[in-house]
C-alpha cells in the first residue's frame, strides 16, 4: 500500500515511485491494477533464504524511495479504511481493458495478496502438485488471514479480501485437472470460446504457470511482517517437495470435492485458524490451530532437506500469537483508532 505520510490514506503514486527506484531493482518493483498499489517481485532464487533476503531488501528499498517523496509503505491484505471509489486505475492497456470489461468488479478490487512460485521440472508433475495443493488452500488462507477491516469497519471476517476477490471470474478453488492433457485442452477451450486470451487470465488460488515453469500459490493474504511472508515461502516449497516425492513414488492423486474445499475456504475466511476447519484426510472438523501445527510438523523433514526449516517454524508465531488479522483486531479493540492501526501496520511492515 502506498500511503501519504501524514494522513496514511492511500496515495495515487505508483508512477513516481517507479521513476525513482534504483536501476538495480528495475523490473522488480511493478505496478498493479490501482495507482495506490505496488508489487515487489524477486528474481528466481535457488532457495527460500535467498528469496527472503531479496524480499526484505526490496521492502527496504521501496520504503526508502517512498520516504524521499513524503510517502510511506504498508503491507496488509486490505487498507483498514480506504475507499475503492477514490482509487485510479494504472495507465497500462491490460489494466484499462480489465477495468473496462469487468467494471465495478475490477474497480472494487482494493486488495493485496502474496504469490509464491515454485519451480517444477515436469509438466505432468506440475499438474499433480497443483491438484495436490487444492486441499491445503483453506488452511493456507486461514493462516495468512490479514484483512479483518474494510472501509473503516470490522467485517467479522479474518480475510475480507477473500469475498472481494471472489467476484472476479476464474478465481478461488481451481478444478481438479488430473493430467497436463486435460488442463491444456480446457485452457484451449476457453481461449477458443473467447473467455480468456491465455492461461494467465485463470486466477485460481493455485495454478500451473507454464511460461515460468512453476506452480504458483495465490491464496495468501498479504503479510504485514516480512518474516511471515518468508515462512509461507518455506511452507509452499516444502509442500511442493512433499508432493513431488509422492509423484515420483507413483502415489495416486486425490481429488477432493470442489464444493467441500470451497466451503472450507469460506470458513477460513471467516475464522482464520481460530475455529474449526475440515481435515480432508480424516474427514472430520479440527481446530484450525491444531491443523496448522500438524502441517508444519509434517513438512519439517522436507523443509530441512531444502534448508528452510527455521523459516517454516517461524509460522508457529501465527499459531501462538495470532494471525495478522487477530493482531489487527486486538489493537483496534483496545484503541479504536483506524489511523492508529494503519500507523502500526506501516511500522511493522519494515523488515
Amino acid at each position: 500500500m502506498i500511503c501519504a505520510s501524514e494522513t496514511l490514506e492511500l496515495a495515487q503514486a505508483i508512477e513516481q515511485i517507479l521513476e525513482a527506484v534504483p536501476d538495480d531493482v528495475e523490473g522488480m518493483v511493478k505496478p498493479e491494477l490501482m495507482q495506490s498499489v505496488l508489487e515487489v517481485a524477486t528474481t528466481p532464487c535457488a532457495g527460500v533464504r535467498e528469496a527472503g533476503d531479496q524480499v526484505s531488501e526490496l521492502r527496504r528499498t521501496v520504503i526508502d524511495v517512498a520516504a524521499d517523496q513524503g510517502l510511506v509503505i504498508g503491507a496488509s491484505a486490505t487498507h483498514p479504511s480506504a475507499l475503492y471509489e477514490h482509487q485510479e486505475i494504472v495507465d497500462r492497456p491490460r489494466y484499462h481493458e480489465l477495468a473496462g470489461e469487468l467494471g465495478w468488479i475490477a474497480r472494487r478490487e482494493l486488495i493485496f495478496g502474496t504469490h509464491i512460485h515454485i519451480g517444477i521440472d515436469n509438466a505432468e508433475k506440475a499438474i499433480y502438485i497443483a491438484d495436490g495443493m487444492r486441499g491445503y488452500l483453506p488452511l493456507l488462507l486461514g493462516m495468512s488471514s490479514n484483512s479483518p477491516m474494510w472501509r473503516g469497519m470490522t467485517t467479522r471476517m479474518m480475510s475480507s479480501r477473500t469475498p472481494v476477490f471472489r467476484a472476479f471470474p476464474r478465481v478461488g478453488i481451481p478444478p481438479y485437472y488430473g493430467s497436463w492433457e486435460i488442463y491444456s485442452h480446457r485452457v484451449e477451450q476457453m481461449m477458443r470460446g473467447g473467455a480468456i486470451e491465455d492461461y494467465t487470465y485463470l486466477w485460481w488460488d493455485v495454478r500451473p504457470h507454464p511460461n515460468l515453469g512453476t506452480v504458483e500459490l495465490r491464496v495468501f493474504d498479504q503479510q504485514t511482517r516480512v518474516e511471515h511472508t518468508i515462512g509461507f515461502a518455506a511452507l509452499a516449497q516444502s509442500l511442493a517437495h512433499r508432493l513431488s516425492a509422492a509423484y515420483d513414488d507413483s502415489e495416486p492423486s486425490v481429488e477432493h470435492p470442489w464444493e467441500l474445499i470451497d466451503d472450507n475456504k469460506v470458513r477460513a475466511a471467516l475464522v482464520g485458524i481460530e475455529g474449526k476447519l475440515i481435515d480432508f484426510e480424516r474427514g472430520v472438523e479440527v481446530p484450525g490451530g491444531e491443523m496448522a501445527q500438524g502441517v508444519i510438523d509434517d513438512l519439517r523433514e522436507h523443509a530441512r532437506e531444502l534448508a528452510c526449516e527455521d523459516e517454516l517454524l517461524g509460522l508457529e508465531d501465527l499459531i501462538e500469537n495470532g494471525t495478522g488479522a487477530r493482531r489487527q483486531l486486538d489493537w483496534f479493540d483496545e484503541h479504536g483508532d483506524v489511523k492508529g492501526l494503519m500507523r502500526e501496520i506501516v511500522a511493522a511492515t519494515a523488515p
